[in-house]
């Protein structure tokens, strides 16, 4: 069996109630319900929360909630990997195996299905403990600066000052929209960003990583971007 995974708790702190937020006409984890749905991946939909707000939401757009989050894993500390390891312990409890699952956040409204789709059959083909959505720098990270006390910068590497841009190796980063597994790697709580795991491209305009005010307003503007085509 396959199933999804959607971590959701209640206690976001940057900004309050999150998950479940109007975003472009529907709460938040809706889009992430809805990718997961139309990628027509799973057996299984479910949501991982300690929040009776957010589980009637889920269940409202088509996800299960057959258990609530225990108070130890719904706190700042809890790890993504601790979250699902115990999500899919839950579910074999009842005596369903698992073959692959896919943890989808909840803030992730450029999800989409079809890259769903692409990690599970590149986590399959390529053998990998992860497929996870990534997507490159805009700006050459060989030349990321610091910002001292007193506003004075300096580069992380001095010696690509004079190297062309096109001569950088290219950076990649953790979209945070999916991350494919397999079952031994969620019970293992084996790391993500290892050899042993595989990318997923995402374009640029497809990846917003809402963890502030700002970050939000920027996904709204990417989403009405997009509408439009």
């Amino acid at each position: 069996m396959r199933i999804a995974v959607i971590p959701a708790r209640g206690g976001s702190k940057r900004i309050p109630r999150k998950n479940i937020r109007m975003f472009s006409g529907k709460p938040m984890i809706a889009w992430s319900i809805k990718a997961a749905i139309e990628s027509q991946c799973f057996d299984e939909i479910i949501v991982s929360t300690d929040d009776d707000e957010i589980a009637e939401t889920a269940r409202k757009y088509g996800a299960v909630v057959p258990f609530m989050r225990p108070k130890e894993l719904a706190d700042d500390y809890a790890s993504t990997v601790q979250v699902v390891k115990h999500a899919l312990e839950w579910y074999e409890s009842t005596g369903n195996k698992v073959d692959q699952l896919c943890c989808i956040y909840a803030t992730a409204p450029f999800v989409d299905a079809k890259d769903i789709s692409a990690g599970l059959e590149l986590l399959i083909q390529e053998d990998a403990d992860y497929a996870i959505s990534i997507t490159s720098f805009p700006f050459p990270i060989q030349r990321a600066l610091t910002v001292s006390d007193s506003n004075r910068l300096n580069m992380f590497q001095p010696e690509h000052a004079l190297t062309r841009s096109q001569d950088l190796e290219e950076a990649w980063h953790d979209v945070g929209q999916f991350y494919w597994g397999k079952r031994s790697a969620w019970r293992e709580e084996k790391p993500f960003f290892t050899a042993a795991s595989i990318g997923i491209p995402i374009p640029r305009y497809r990846a917003q990583d809402i963890d502030t005010e700002e970050d939000w307003v920027m996904a709204e503007r990417l989403s009405a971007i997009n509408e439009k085509g």
